[in-house]
C-alpha cells in the first residue's frame, strides 16, 4: 500500500481540530478510525498492478550521442480502470527521461510509454525493474507493484573519424590510378604502360617500349590488394586513462584512450577494406575479450562495430606475450600488425618490448598511441613556481615518449603518436603511405 499527498492532507485536516479543541481521545480515536477505513477502501478499489501485461519494443541499437526510444507497451487485464504512474528505470548512465508516466488505461485496453533515452557512454545499456503504481478513485493510496521486463539497448562507438574517410578514399583512388595524378604511388604490382608526363619518376621509364615507340614510356603500378591488416586493441588499464575532450557530452570530460583508439581503429578498417585488404580485429589484455576474423569485406564493419561496443578497459596489467602468441596463432601469412595501444616506457619495457622482436621478424608491425595534449599544455606553463614544476614533470615525461618511441623505430616498428582527435587521420595517412611505399 501506498499513501498519496492527499491522504496526508486528510490526516493534518483531521488533527487540526484535535490540537486546537478540547475534544476527548475518543472523538479523535473514531476520527483517525474512519480515515483508515476510506483509505482501506481506496486501496481495495485501486486496480492491481500485478495484472497488468508489459512488453517491450524500439530500438535495440544506437551510435553514442544519438537519443534512444525504449517503448513499453502497457496492457490492463484488470476488470477495472488502472489509474496511475509507470516507470521504467534504466541505469543511471543511461540518462533515461521522463522519469515516471501518468497514465490512464481503461479494461482491456492497452497504451505505449516513451522512455528516451540519452547514454552518455558506449556499451549495453540494461533495463532495471518497471514500477507500477496504482491510485484509488479517491487518489488517497493505491498500490505498487514491479515487473521484470527484460531490456537491452546497445550504444554503439560514435564513430567520429569517419568524416575523414572520403579524403583518405580519394588519396587511396590516386594510388590506385583511377584518378589521374603527375605522381603515381610505388606498389608492387605492374599495372600499365602509359606516356610520360612531366613530374614522373624517371625510374620508371620503360627503355624496352620506349625503344619500339616515339615517345617515352613509363610503367604504372598500384599498391597490392588482398593483404592482410591484423589491428590488435589493448584493453588493459593504460586504455583507462581520459585524455582530450568527450565530444558527445554536454560537459566534456575527456574520452579514454581506448574510445581514441577504438574511433582509429574503425577508420582504419573501413579504409582498408575498401582498399580490398583482408581487415582482422583482437581485442586484449590479460585474455582476448573480442575477436574478428575473416570477416567479409562487406560485413566487416558492421561486425567490427558490435564486437566493439561492449569492450571496456580492464584495470589490469597487459600480457603481451599472450597477446602476441594469439596473433601469431591465428595469422600465418606475413600482415601488417596495428598495436593500439600506449607509449608508457614501464609498461612497453615489462611487457611488449620482451616480444616485440619475435613478432617483428614475421609481421609489419605499426604502433599507434594517443598522446595527452594536456601534456604539451604543461610544459609551456612558466607563471609561477608551480607551473614550472608541472613544465618539467611534462617535459620529463614527453623525453620518455621520445624515447622509447625511437627505440621502437630502430626495431624496425613504425610509430604513429597523435593528441586524441588526430589519431586517426594519421593512422589512415600512415597506412597509405606504407601501400605507396609498396611495404604491404
Amino acid at each position: 500500500m501506498v499513501l498519496t499527498g492527499r491522504a496526508a492532507l486528510a490526516a493534518l485536516i483531521c488533527l487540526l481540530p484535535i490540537l486546537f479543541a478540547p475534544w476527548p481521545a475518543t472523538a479523535f480515536a473514531a476520527l483517525l478510525a474512519v480515515l483508515l477505513a476510506v483509505i482501506a477502501a481506496d486501496v481495495v478499489m485501486a486496480a492491481s498492478p500485478r495484472r497488468l501485461r508489459l512488453q517491450r519494443s524500439g530500438d535495440v541499437s544506437a551510435r553514442l550521442g544519438q537519443p534512444v526510444d525504449a517503448v513499453l507497451t502497457v496492457e490492463n487485464t484488470n476488470r477495472r480502470r488502472f489509474n496511475g504512474l509507470i516507470r521504467d528505470a534504466w541505469a543511471p548512465s543511461a540518462a533515461a527521461e521522463p522519469r515516471v508516466h501518468p497514465v490512464n488505461i481503461a479494461a482491456g485496453q492497452q497504451v505505449r510509454v516513451v522512455t528516451t533515452l540519452r547514454p552518455v557512454r558506449r556499451g549495453d545499456q540494461v533495463s532495471a525493474l518497471v514500477t507500477a503504481r496504482s491510485i484509488g478513485p479517491l487518489g488517497l493510496a493505491g498500490r505498487q507493484g514491479s515487473h521484470r521486463v527484460p531490456g537491452r539497448v546497445r550504444i554503439l562507438p560514435p564513430f567520429l573519424s569517419r568524416k575523414h574517410l572520403p579524403a583518405r578514399l580519394a588519396k587511396l583512388r590516386e594510388l590506385e590510378g583511377n584518378t589521374p595524378v603527375l605522381i603515381r604511388g610505388q606498389g608492387t604490382e605492374f599495372d600499365s604502360l602509359r606516356e610520360y608526363v612531366i613530374g614522373d619518376d624517371v625510374r620508371s621509364i620503360d627503355w624496352r617500349a620506349t625503344a619500339r615507340r616515339a615517345d617515352v614510356v613509363v610503367r604504372t603500378w598500384r599498391p597490392e590488394r588482398d593483404q592482410r591488416v591484423v589491428i590488435v586493441l589493448d584493453t588493459g588499464r593504460t586504455s583507462a586513462g581520459r585524455v582530450g575532450v568527450d565530444p558527445t557530452a554536454a560537459d566534456p570530460g575527456g574520452w579514454p584512450r581506448l574510445d581514441w583508439s577504438i574511433d582509429a581503429a574503425l577508420l582504419l578498417a573501413a579504409l582498408a577494406a575498401r582498399a580490398g585488404d583482408h581487415v582482422d580485429f583482437l581485442a586484449h589484455d590479460r585474455t582476448t575479450r573480442a575477436a574478428v576474423f575473416n570477416a567479409a569485406r562487406t560485413e566487416l564493419l558492421a561486425l567490427l562495430v558490435e564486437a566493439i561496443a561492449p569492450l571496456e578497459s580492464a584495470l589490469v596489467e597487459s600480457d603481451a606475450r599472450t597477446m602476441v602468441a594469439a596473433v601469431q596463432r591465428r595469422v600465418r601469412r606475413r600482415a601488417l600488425v596495428v598495436l593500439l595501444t600506449e607509449l608508457n616506457a614501464s609498461a612497453l619495457d615489462e611487457g611488449l618490448m620482451t616480444v616485440l622482436p619475435q613478432l617483428c621478424s614475421r609481421h609489419q608491425v605499426l604502433l599507434a598511441a594517443v598522446a595527452d595534449p594536456r601534456v604539451d599544455q604543461l610544459a609551456a606553463g612558466r607563471s609561477d613556481a608551480a607551473q614550472v614544476y608541472d613544465a618539467a614533470a611534462a617535459e620529463r615525461a614527453r623525453n620518455e615518449r621520445r624515447s622509447i618511441a625511437a627505440r621502437l623505430r630502430r626495431m624496425g616498428v613504425d610509430v604513429v603518436d597523435a593528441p586524441p582527435e588526430d589519431l586517426a587521420p594519421a593512422l589512415a595517412d600512415h597506412y597509405l603511405a606504407l601501400k605507396a611505399a609498396g611495404r604491404l
